[in-house]
């Protein structure tokens, strides 16, 4: 018989600590339920992702964002993609940011770094627990899109995995992003760092083509918020995969990922 600790830790008859594998699964589900209990985060993640699916799709305020050069197309086709990659900024930059920061200011990761869980287990089940909260997202908000108007596969057959190749990459970067801002900054910092960059990124190329911007936008295309929208709606409008924005978006988790190997503070 095994039973299952208040941290997610699953042990086996004795006391001993399960697998590897259990272990991280059993911690990527109690992350997954406090992720689904939290008001806030709920908020952040599905309800305002949906509130701007429904404004830019259904209000004049879409027609405003939408650039001429993409103004012949329906407007669900432009703003859904666009929607999708809010919900990766909100769950795996602004969420996990705040959640990180405010664990390791509590003693949180500390403790757990120093059960069987270990380190990589702890930072493996949540990425696992970020990817189970953006399915619920994709299928959530996609079928509001669909019911919208919204038809991906209009595009072609390749549409939607090349989608969600862009989603993945977008969340590689943002992750790598929200480790970087909740191991250097004390968490009240994170706290506000995170609710502004939300704010700034989500105009900055993500929910509002780039091409809005005019002469910026050049300059947009090398923030990752701007790569993840031109990634998921090239993917999304003609079906194919944006190589430019998408090394945008491995470059930005590959130098992420290195400063947080340096500067990473557990406590």
């Amino acid at each position: 018989m095994r039973t299952t600790t208040a941290d997610g830790l699953v042990l086996t008859p004795g006391g001993a600590a399960a697998p590897p594998a259990r272990r991280v699964l059993a911690q990527a589900r109690f992350e997954v339920g406090v992720l689904l209990r939290n008001g806030e985060q709920l908020l952040v993640s599905l309800f305002l992702p949906a509130l701007a699916l429904l404004v830019l799709a259904r209000t004049p305020v879409g027609a405003v964002v939408v650039p001429a050069s993409l103004a012949q197309l329906p407007r669900i086709d432009v703003v859904a993609p666009g929607v999708l990659g809010l919900a990766v900024l909100s769950t795996a930059f602004t969420g996990q940011a705040i959640a990180l920061g405010f664990d390791r200011r509590y003693g949180v990761l500390r403790l757990l770094a120093t059960t069987p869980l270990g380190r990589s287990g702890l930072l493996l089940g949540r990425g696992l627990a970020v990817l189970a909260v953006e399915a619920l997202q994709v299928v959530v908000l996609g079928a509001l899109a669909l019911a919208l108007g919204w038809r991906p596969l209009a595009a072609g057959p390749a549409a939607v995995p090349l989608l969600l190749l862009a989603l993945l990459l977008g969340t590689a970067a943002f992750a790598a992003l929200a480790l970087l801002l909740a191991g250097s900054l004390r968490a009240e910092a994170v706290l506000a760092v995170a609710n502004l960059a939300w704010v700034l990124l989500a105009g900055a190329g993500l929910l509002v083509p780039r091409e809005a911007a005019g002469a910026a936008g050049p300059l947009l295309a090398l923030l990752p918020s701007a790569a993840l929208g031109d990634a998921v709606r090239a993917a999304a409008l003609d079906g194919s995969l944006a190589l430019g924005p998408c090394a945008v978006l491995v470059v930005w988790a590959a130098l992420a990922g290195a400063l947080v190997v340096r500067t990473f503070r557990w406590s």
